[in-house]
């Protein structure tokens, strides 16, 4: 059982890792909300020689669904280009959300645009990490937000080796019951590769994404905890900071 959480300390992800006693880190390799080009990262060498697992998030205005080529060929060179970043740290994958498109009349470019991402990418030898694809919380043209809309994601890109990311608060938000979730989306992906694990403020079906802590959220931690025992994936807390030790903590004595 792997067990961390989101860095609050970019300068000193292992550092921040050491601290918590996490067993993998998810960290940012770019200010998530910039179309920057990742620069070498100066605790590489630290990085790379720690125990301690990484996984990077991708910047969150990416969206390589969009009808928009303005905001579609960023996109796709931001994931080949934090791809990279994240190889270059050691990292077991880059986590994507899913998008969205304006309307369902866009439904189906939007899920061509996803397989053309890794089409293409596969042309030039593939990404430097395997891509995990998140689901997401909210939006009602989103990619990725119903297990049903994933299912016709995943007819289009699974055999170039996606990934998976689970998110629970996101699931949860986004009117999906967590009870056998994990059996339900395996169902679907045939895989589960990282879980965030997370708590929400909102109730469920809300579509907003707005984490909490197991304490103060409307998801039972023993649900929470169930997607932990089961998932067979590294887990990763994105819950606020003022409880995030709590939480560890909880992990560790109901999951491990």
């Amino acid at each position: 059982m792997r067990i961390g959480a989101h860095v609050r300390l970019d300068s000193d992800p292992i550092g921040f890792g050491e601290k918590l006693g996490a067993d993998v880190i998810q960290m940012f390799v770019v200010d998530p909300q910039s179309w920057d080009k990742p620069t070498p990262h100066p605790r590489t060498e630290e990085i790379l020689a720690s125990p301690i697992e990484v996984v990077v998030h991708s910047s969150y205005q990416i969206n390589v669904a969009s009808l928009n080529n303005r905001l579609r060929m960023p996109s796709r060179n931001a994931v080949a280009q934090q791809a990279k970043a994240a190889a270059e740290l050691g990292a077991f994958g880059l986590v994507v959300h899913g998008g969205h498109v304006r309307s369902d009349a866009e439904l189906e470019t939007g899920i061509d645009n996803w397989r053309k991402l890794f089409e293409r990418q596969q042309d030039k030898g593939g990404f430097a990490v395997p891509i995990l694809i998140e689901n997401t919380a909210g939006g009602n043209h989103a990619m990725a937000r119903h297990f049903d809309s994933i299912a016709r994601l995943w007819d289009a890109v699974g055999e170039y080796g996606a990934g998976f990311c689970l998110d629970t608060c996101h699931a949860w938000a986004g009117g999906e019951e967590l009870i056998g979730v994990v059996d339900r989306i395996k169902a679907i992906t045939g895989r589960i590769d990282l879980v965030h694990l997370n708590s929400s403020r909102d109730e469920f079906d809300s579509g907003a994404d707005r984490h909490a802590n197991f304490a103060d959220g409307t998801i039972d931690p023993q649900l929470l905890a169930e997607v932990c025992r089961t998932a067979d994936a590294p887990v990763v807390l994105e819950t606020p900071g003022d409880g995030l030790a709590e939480d560890l903590a909880y992990l560790r004595e109901h999951c491990v």
